[in-house]
């Protein structure tokens, strides 16, 4: 259990990160690479299978590999320790555009979590593109009774330390966001972090743990199953694909306002000419036709920022976090 104390005055995130690709979207296009080439692209992703990361780059695959001339594009996971080993293999990795990482919201909060890093989050890559962001929502096992948010304060309250929140990692978003939900019910509970985000999931449905935050895209499948019970939507907005789940701050929580994000970076040092390939290569599959259905029928959102804009976004989420870590009381070694 960490303790965790935010004010209330959070805002959108949704808002501000579609802001940031605004400028972006009017940008012409370069010509990108023709032909295919025999060196794979390789994408490292700190975290887990499951993920909604995950499953947003591996429906986006053949559209970059289509985008980049029909160059194989090889994804590989890395979850370990908040996402750590997977960032460091990506800052450590030649800036030859041949390896790249997609970071998401733990990219910005380890810095402030943890003692020492191997690397420094924002002068060891070169931002290449914020791809989108995804909603958050609460959900509980089938195993508790609490149906909204006010009769899961009732519980958490009535047992003070007892119920379990789950997370996909220490120090991680999804549990920064969870304990925001404990702290504005004036909660107690006692944190469960899981080596990712399926895990976590196979847990919370078994009911080995009781509640937890998560991307709408990485359970939306239980959620229409009933294997998970929604408690409600962590951002400001409720969502197309499940209108009917309310949002925590219209629940009486408005403190809770909490959206993933993910973003594709390269080491530092990648020629500039490469970064305004890869971009160009995002922007162009991320808005293949398909690709953008699947993003709007998990409510995910477009971004899609240039590598400028990305960069200022970058550093502004790693200051935003600081504060709420240090609010959190989060710290690992």
């Amino acid at each position: 259990m960490t303790n965790f104390t935010m004010g209330r005055h959070g805002h959108t995130r949704r808002a501000i990160l579609l802001a940031l690709g605004t400028a972006a979207a009017t940008l012409g296009m370069p010509a990108l690479a023709q032909g295919s080439t025999s060196t794979p692209l390789r994408i490292i992703l700190p975290v887990g299978t499951g993920s909604s990361v995950d499953l947003i780059m591996r429906s986006a695959q053949p559209a970059l590999s289509k985008a980049l001339g029909g160059q194989p594009v090889v994804i590989e996971n890395m979850p370990s320790a908040g996402g750590v080993v997977g960032t460091n293999a990506i800052v450590k990795a030649v800036a030859d555009g041949n390896t790249i990482g997609v970071v998401s919201n733990n990219h910005a909060v380890n810095p402030s979590v943890f003692k020492k890093l191997p690397y420094d989050s924002l002068a060891d890559i070169t931002p290449i593109t914020v791809i989108g962001g995804s909603p958050f929502v609460l959900v509980a096992s089938p195993k508790v009774s609490a149906k909204n948010a006010k009769e899961l304060q009732a519980l958490i309250k009535a047992k003070p330390g007892e119920m379990n929140l789950a997370s996909s990692g220490n120090g991680t978003i999804i549990q920064l966001a969870g304990e925001m939900f404990v702290h504005e019910v004036g909660g107690d509970t006692r944190h469960i972090p899981y080596k990712g985000m399926g895990p976590m999931i196979t847990a919370l449905m078994a009911g080995q743990v009781e509640i937890g935050a998560a991307g709408v895209a990485s359970v939306i499948g239980q959620i229409k199953a009933g294997s998970l019970r929604p408690i409600g939507i962590m951002g400001k907005e409720r969502i197309s694909s499940f209108p009917e789940i309310p949002t925590i701050a219209e629940q009486g929580f408005p403190g809770v306002d909490v959206a993933g994000w993910f973003a594709a970076v390269a080491p530092k040092g990648l020629p500039a000419a490469q970064v305004k390939k890869l971009q160009a290569a995002f922007v162009a599959a991320f808005n293949d036709p398909e690709v953008k259905a699947g993003f709007a029928k998990r409510d995910d959102f477009l971004i899609l920022s240039s590598p400028a804009d990305s960069a200022k976004f970058l550093k502004a989420e790693q200051e935003r976090y600081a504060g709420l870590v240090k609010k959190a009381n989060v710290t690992l070694e």
